[in-house]
Formats: structure tokens, sequence, C-alpha cells
């Protein structure tokens, strides 16, 4: 095969593997186009609602829309690429049985269908995208993630509620205490390993931080890796912390944290946000000082307002470009 997409690797710039899910993921890549390309993405699978949801219920399936969406992040900026990207995150209308289904999910289950792999499937997909680097799940399961969380019984604040489901849990109005995934004993994806195992650098976030960040942490052998690898470890914030239910009411600093305590063997090499959005920042500095982090501030926001909550990947670039 010629070298078009994710079945051709090799060329310049650092190795990065980039985990996370969703936009926050998505945003990433984009950024590490500008900056390599050699790139990985290990994407969650613990997504049970819509499209992904459906699939994953009627097939058993890997929830491929996290997975699409990052294939779609990495396509390339010539019409080719716009135009795929455009058409794999086309979402069916009406009301028939194709209504709120992603063409791309359906892409990617077809090939899950043929090759009877979701890695090979996966490749496949990119290949055909001409995708600037590789998507892999960090599962080889579907995930579920668990949540306990205070504060749901009016009637009882302290009382610990358990919450099942990524969409339950992204939702919930509760305080989360604690998070672990099943089934407890899920199998790492060999290649993600892999890939940290070679990775120059390990990008974690932005991203709902429970349901897109901190799962890929849950799975023992997955954090291991990244917490013995010799890459640089960069932890990019959120924009909006107040915008992500599930920390509602918690600081950035308390992100960080949150992370270090679920691994407390984990180093940061480099912590990146827009001081515009950070609500305590002495609080962010002495938390990285105490990890042994840099604390790397740039505007991460689109100019003049535009795309309010989204970092903007040129100026994310920017800013991963000076840590690595």
């Amino acid at each position: 095969m010629t070298k078009r997409g994710a079945l051709a690797f090799g060329g310049a710039g650092p190795n990065v593997v980039a985990l996370g899910g969703g936009h926050g993921l998505a945003a990433t890549l984009k950024a590490l186009r500008r900056v390599t390309d050699q790139i990985t993405a290990v994407v969650g699978v613990a997504d049970d609602g819509g499209s992904s949801g459906r699939l994953r219920e009627e097939y058993g399936v890997l929830p491929p829309g996290d997975l699409r969406m990052a294939l779609a992040a990495l396509c390339g900026d010539d019409t080719w690429g716009r135009t795929w990207s455009k058409v794999v995150q086309h979402r069916f209308g009406g009301s028939g049985d194709l209504a709120g289904h992603s063409l791309g999910n359906l892409l990617i289950y077809a090939l899950w269908e043929q090759t009877k792999d979701p890695v090979v499937g996966l490749d496949w997909v990119g290949a055909l995208l001409e995708a600037q680097g590789r998507v892999l799940p960090c599962s080889t399961v579907p995930l579920q993630i668990i949540a306990d969380v205070e504060g749901l019984d009016p009637a009882n604040v302290e009382h610990v509620s358990i919450v099942r489901g990524q969409e339950a849990v992204a939702t919930t109005p509760g305080t989360i205490v604690g998070i672990r995934l099943e089934p407890a004993d899920a199998p790492v994806c060999l290649a993600a390993i892999e890939a940290v195992e070679r990775a120059d650098v390990i990008v974690l976030g932005p991203g709902s931080w429970y349901t897109s960040v901190v799962p890929h942490l849950l799975l023992p052998d997955l954090a291991a890796a990244i917490t013995n690898s010799s890459a640089k470890r960069i932890v990019v914030l959120n924009l909006d912390p107040s915008s992500d239910t599930e920390m509602s009411g918690l600081s950035v600093d308390r992100h960080l944290m949150v992370l270090m305590d679920l691994v407390p063997g984990l180093a940061l090499d480099a912590v990146i946000a827009d001081p515009r959005h950070v609500d305590d920042l002495s609080a962010l500095t002495a938390s990285c000082a105490r990890i042994g982090a840099e604390l790397v501030l740039n505007t991460l926001t689109y100019p003049r307002g535009t795309r309010p909550g989204e970092h903007d990947p040129d100026r994310l670039a920017v800013a991963i470009g000076s840590v690595i």
C-alpha cells in the first residue's frame, strides 16, 4: 500500500500519543497535525449514547463515535481531507432506522465486520480517509463507567449513589467521589500500549474529565505504561471548567489533582492552560511546582470570542510546540 493514511507510518517530528475522547481529543489532534506527522490517538470506548450506544447495544461492538471523531480530526486540510471529514461526520435525519446514525460510525462498523479486528478495521478507515495519524481504542471491549456520587439524595446530601454509564455520569448534578470501569479486568488494546511505549510525547486532555480523560488511567496496564514511559507527559486543561458538569464547582487546580490522586506515581512534565480560564492561578502554579511540572500559559481560545469554550488548534499547537 502506498503512503496514504493510517497504514503507512514514519516521517518527521516527534512521536506523539494523545489520549482522550470526544471534542477535546479532536482539538488536540488538530493541533498536533501542525506539530508532527507521527500521531497516535488512544480513544475511550465507554460511550453509551446516541448512534454509538445503539450500535453497541445491538451488535455488542465498541462504540465508534469518539473513534470516528478522532479520525475526522486527523483528516488533511486538502480537498480530499476536508471532504471525507465532513462525510464521516454526516448524520442521517428523518425518522427511519438510519435516523441519528453517523455515516462514519456505520463505516467503522462495516470495516470491523469485514476484518474481524477492531485495530485493523480502524487502520483501513484511516487509510481511506488519508488520516494523518493512527486511531486506536484504549480497550478491545466496550467499557462502562461507574461513578460514586454524593448529593443526589436531597434528604441526605452525604449519601453516596452509584451512577452507571458514560452519558449518566457526564450529566450527573452530584459530586463524583469515586470512579471505576466495568469490566474491572478489561483487556487493554496491545497496540495502544506499544504506541505509548514508543512515544516521545504523551498528551492527556482536554475534555470531560471523568468520562474522557480519566478512563485511560483506570486501565492498570495503560496507566502503568504511561507512568513508566520516558516520554514527556503533557496535560491540557479545559477552557471553561464550569461547563464540565462532572467537575462542577471544582477548581482548575482540582482537575489536575484528580489525575494525581488516581495515579500517585504519575509524573507530569507540563500543564497547558489559558490564564483567562484559570480561577485560581496561584493554586494551579503551586500544584504544578509541587509535582514538578512546568505551567505553560497561553491564549488558547479562538480570536474575537468566536466558538467560545473550544480550543483554537493553531494556538494550542503553539503551546504544545513550545513544550516538545
